[in-house]
C-alpha cells in the first residue's frame, strides 16, 4: 500500500492483544520488523495520537497514525578517512581487521564513520554486488565483534567469493570467552535460529528457523570461564552468540544475549568478585573473528589469514589464569 502522513491503521476485534510492532508488520510486510521498530521509536507512529513503544499491547478500536515518511536513504556513500588496518590488499580484494565498535555500514540511524566509508577513501573502487549502502563486503561482522573482514574491489571477484560464502567452503574461525567451564572438550551445536519473538533485532532457536551449525573446541577451561575457538558451518546473524547462550555458556560481555552483568547473579558467591573485575574488561561481547580462509578467485589458490586477539581479550585471559593461581594457593 501506498504510504503517506496521516495513513491510519486500526485495530479490530481479532487483532486486539497484539503487540504494536506485530501489527504492524502485518499490514506492511515489504518492510523488515527493524525499520518499523525504529519508527516507532523516532516517534514517526502514533497510537492514539501519543507516542508509544514497540511492545505496546492494542486493545479494539486503537488508531496507528503515520505522522510523517522517514527522511530516504542517501543514494551514495560519501568516503571517508577512517584509520583501517589492512591485513592484506591486492588488486581484487582486501582483508581487514576491524576493531571493536566499528559498525560495517551505514544503517539504524549510522550515517558516518562506518567501515565502507573507510573503505572507499581507501581504495576508491570498490564491487557494487551488495548495493549502494554495502560496496565491497562480502560478509559483516557485528558492530562489537572484532577481527577478519573480507572486501571485494569489483563485481567479478565478489561474486566468486560469494559462491564460495555460500557452498561453504570459506573457513571463519572466531575465538571467544564464555562463562563457565566447558565440559565437553569439542563438540558442534546444531540449532536453527530466527527472529526473537519478542525483539526483532535479536536471534533465537526456534524450531523451524533456518539451519545453523557452530563447531568448537575448548583452548583453555578456567574455573570461571572458558577459551575457545568456534568454527562456523553456516553464518547466521549472531550465530555463535545464541548458540552458546543457548546452551547455558553466553559469551562474557554479551548483555543481549545474557552474558552481561546481569550473569553476575549465576556465579558462586566466592567467584562474583573476581566475575565483577572480569565483566568491567567487557562492556560488549569477548568475540574475535580470528583466522579466515577462501581460495583467491583469480589465481585460485587457498590464503590463510590471521588475527591476533586484541588487548581486552589477552587480558581477560590473564586475569583468568591469575584467578585459578589465587585459588590454588588457598587450596
Amino acid at each position: 500500500m501506498e504510504l503517506n502522513a496521516g495513513t491510519t491503521f486500526i485495530c479490530t476485534e481479532q487483532d486486539a492483544g497484539k503487540r504494536a510492532d506485530i501489527f504492524l508488520h502485518e499490514r506492511l510486510d515489504t518492510l523488515s520488523r527493524s525499520a518499523l521498530v525504529k519508527w516507532i521509536s523516532d516517534g514517526l507512529l502514533l497510537l492514539n495520537d501519543k507516542p508509544f513503544k514497540k511492545n505496546a499491547v492494542l486493545n479494539e478500536g486503537d488508531r496507528m497514525t503515520l505522522v510523517t515518511l522517514p527522511e530516504p536513504e542517501p543514494e551514495t556513500l560519501e568516503p571517508e578517512d577512517i584509520p583501517l588496518d589492512i591485513v592484506y590488499e591486492d588488486e581484487e580484494l582486501l582483508v581487514i581487521n576491524k576493531p571493536k565498535g566499528l559498525i560495517c555500514h551505514p544503517g539504524h540511524g549510522a550515517r558516518h564513520g562506518t567501515l565502507v566509508q573507510g573503505l572507499l577513501h581507501h581504495c576508491r573502487e570498490l564491487s557494487s554486488v551488495g548495493g549502494p549502502m554495502r560496496p565491497g563486503l562480502v560478509h559483516r561482522l557485528d558492530k562489537d565483534t572484532s577481527g577478519l573482514l573480507l572486501a571485494a574491489k569489483n563485481d567479478r571477484s565478489h561474486l566468486l567469493l560469494a559462491r564460495q560464502l555460500e557452498e561453504r567452503t570459506i573457513s571463519r574461525v572466531y575465538h571467544a570467552l564464555v562463562w563457565r567451564e566447558m565440559g565437553d572438550l569439542e563438540g558442534t551445536l546444531d540449532f536453527p535460529l530466527g527472529r526473537h519473538l519478542q525483539d526483532p533485532v535479536r536471534r533465537a532457536v526456534r524450531t523451524g528457523g533456518k539451519t545453523a551449525i557452530t563447531h568448537f573446541s575448548v583452548l583453555e577451561n578456567y574455573e570461571l570461564a572458558a577459551y575457545l575457538e568456534a568454527r562456523l558451518q553456516t553464518g547466521r546473524t549472531h550465530q555463535i552468540r545464541v548458540h552458546f547462550s543457548h546452551v547455558g555458556h553466553p559469551i562474557v560481555g554479551d548483555v543481549p544475549y545474557g552474558g552481561g552483568r546481569d550473569y553476575l547473579t549465576k556465579v558462586t558467591p566466592i567467584w562474583r568478585p573476581h566475575a565483577a573485575r572480569l565483566i568491567k574488561l567487557f562492556p560488549t561481547q569477548a568475540l574475535h573473528a580470528h583466522r579466515l580462509t577462501f581460495i583467491h578467485p583469480m589465481t585460485g589458490q587457498p590464503l590463510t589469514l590471521e588475527s591476533p586477539l586484541p588487548e581486552e581479550m589477552q587480558a581477560g585471559i590473564a586475569l583468568l589464569k591469575e584467578f585459578g593461581a589465587q585459588q590454588k594457593k588457598k587450596a
